[in-house]
């Protein structure tokens, strides 16, 4: 239908009058087609294109001043958390930046579509042909050599001189990322899971909410206040099956009612089919131990689908959509990630900084560390550490994985280092500091000493027992972490909430504070990778465990509820 529209329109376009020419200039270039990818093909000129234009923000600073602000316990704005309004209007663009780029836009018969509330994104759909006259580019096809994925790229566009400072930059464009965001868990059959109970020598092997329940003090009490909710992400065609779900409860949470289930939202096509077969791994682990562990608090599953433009699996739809909700969950977690160097830094920072919008309204984001050590996606031959993104965004609590009960040590695949893109935040610099002068000359050069340092904490991640299409088997990996880790932060903010206080919001200048203390240090094992035995772990702040596992008492404490 799309097609058809616009080649009736076209002629008229040109009758009516072509567009000016205006002086382009070249905003960005790759030399040659990235690693791991391959030139296809020419696309036929009426092939359509889904760009998205990033305007320039009006007050990014702004932002980050205010997350901090009300995140930071010792000031005076702690917890007077932005509105969407108020938030969004340190992303919004200058009116005469949106002008400027709607009137260019309208000039060559296109009108775009906000996708923001602050309308720092726009959206729109051109024929190949056009946007190569646009932009000066030349889009083609190039194929993803692992995946097989194919993506509609140019090596370099150009915009209009007098869109310099106003256009961030135009996506996807010159934006190659692999074809899929997730770090699937590592899964194996065994029997069924050891039911409710202190911590005993099976959780050595197989971990159970009990198990967590015991070694992090997470108490079983149902939480009471239901405008507390727990959101959780899936992609890449992961269902969280309802079926599983029970027989996982009836197994390791019998205390539960059996109605205890979880609500289902949607996102660019998502679904959630409940036929066995389909149950994902990731989907039922996240789901049955944020249920299991966050007892009583609201859950709800955003199913990302595969009906989406944005070239990060829906990441970018995601922080969208959380962003023009009224009222946002005020816990989520996600389980996938990429490596930093396959998003370029532009969209990087602009993902971290929306990410900063919605810690700004009080969302606390917790996303995996990633499971291949220091070297990112487990690439074979990287001559540096390989950093993880989101995990690297300073203004989300990235969550490492543990192993073992006496002591917990660090899992190997532990994802951790130091960023590439972002600079060391002020709160985590006094913890990061004796870290570096402990390591001394170990991995020289193959990191970035003044990156910031990740993961933040980290949780069990080691032999999940979990129910999945009507068998228990474990997986492992750091998407076990990350929901287990949000749902002792849900029933924080349970508990903050019952007694008339705010949820805790973005967690890491608490963590980093008043909170440090209430982490429990794990000081064995390292994370190796590149040839290396990456980085090891060692008393306080590491770039394998951050600052340690949950002590939930204890964290009731720092988090100032009597």
């Amino acid at each position: 239908m799309l097609y058809a529209g616009w080649f009736t329109l076209l002629p008229l376009t040109l009758v009516v009058g072509t567009p000016l020419p205006r002086k382009l200039h070249v905003h960005d270039r790759r030399d040659s087609v990235p690693q791991g990818f391959t030139l296809l093909a020419t696309p036929s000129p009426d092939t359509v294109l889904n760009l998205r234009i990033a305007l320039v923000q009006s007050n990014p600073a702004g932002l980050i001043d205010q997350l901090y602000a009300v995140s930071t316990p010792s000031n005076a704005s702690y917890g007077q958390f932005l509105s969407k309004q108020d938030a969004a209007a340190f992303a919004a663009p200058s009116p005469d930046s949106l002008s400027a780029v709607t009137s260019w836009l309208q000039s060559n018969g296109i009108t775009p579509t906000p996708m923001t509330p602050a309308g720092d994104w726009l959206a729109f759909q051109v024929p190949v042909n056009k946007a190569n006259a646009m932009l000066d580019a030349e889009f083609s096809f190039f194929t993803h050599m692992s995946s097989g994925h194919q993506s509609l790229r140019t090596l370099s566009y150009s915009i209009p001189t007098e869109m310099q400072g106003i256009i961030d930059f135009i996506f996807p464009t010159t934006s190659f990322t692999k074809s899929s965001a997730s770090r699937r868990p590592a899964k194996s059959k065994h029997g069924a899971p050891p039911g409710s109970g202190s911590t005993n020598q099976s959780c050595a092997t197989t971990i159970t909410p009990s198990c967590l329940q015991s070694l992090y003090g997470i108490p079983t009490t149902p939480a009471t206040q239901s405008s507390n909710q727990l959101l959780v992400t899936g992609y890449d065609d992961q269902f969280a099956n309802q079926n599983d779900l029970q027989t996982f409860l009836q197994a390791t949470r019998p205390d539960l009612s059996r109605s205890t289930q979880f609500q289902l939202q949607t996102l660019d096509g998502g679904q959630n089919l409940q036929v066995a077969a389909d149950a994902g791994d990731e989907a039922n682990l996240d789901i049955q131990y944020t249920t299991g562990l966050a007892t009583g608090v609201p859950i709800t599953f955003l199913s990302v689908g595969e009906d989406n433009s944005d070239d990060l699996s829906g990441f970018l739809d995601t922080i969208n959509f959380l962003l023009a909700e009224d009222s946002p969950p005020q816990t989520m977690t996600t389980s996938y990630g990429f490596d930093e160097s396959d998003l370029p830094f532009k969209l990087a920072n602009n993902l971290c900084n929306a990410y900063a919008q919605l810690g700004a309204r009080g969302v606390s984001i917790m996303f995996a560390s990633g499971d291949g050590g220091v070297s990112g996606s487990q690439a074979a031959n990287c001559t540096t550490f390989i950093p993880t993104f989101p995990a690297t965004c300073p203004f989300i609590t990235a969550v490492g994985s543990t192993t073992g009960i006496s002591p917990e040590t660090a899992a190997s695949f532990s994802a951790g280092g130091f960023s590439n893109y972002f600079a060391q935040p002020s709160f985590q610099a006094s913890a990061v500091s004796p870290y570096l002068s402990f390591l001394g000359q170990t991995n020289k050069g193959l990191f970035n000493t003044s990156g910031r340092g990740y993961p933040d904490v980290s949780t069990q991640g080691v032999n999940f027992s979990i129910e999945l299409d009507g068998e228990t088997v474990g997986v492992d990996g750091t998407s076990c972490s990350s929901p287990t880790f949000a749902s002792v932060v849900a029933l924080l903010n349970d508990r903050r909430v019952a007694q008339g206080g705010k949820p805790l919001g973005f967690l890491n200048p608490w963590l980093y504070g008043s909170a440090a203390s209430a982490l429990s240090d794990v000081t064995q094992g390292s994370n190796p990778g590149c040839g290396t035995q990456g980085f090891p772990a060692t008393t306080n702040w590491d770039a394998v465990t951050g600052l340690g596992t949950p002590n939930f008492p204890a964290l009731l404490k720092a988090a100032g509820v009597s």
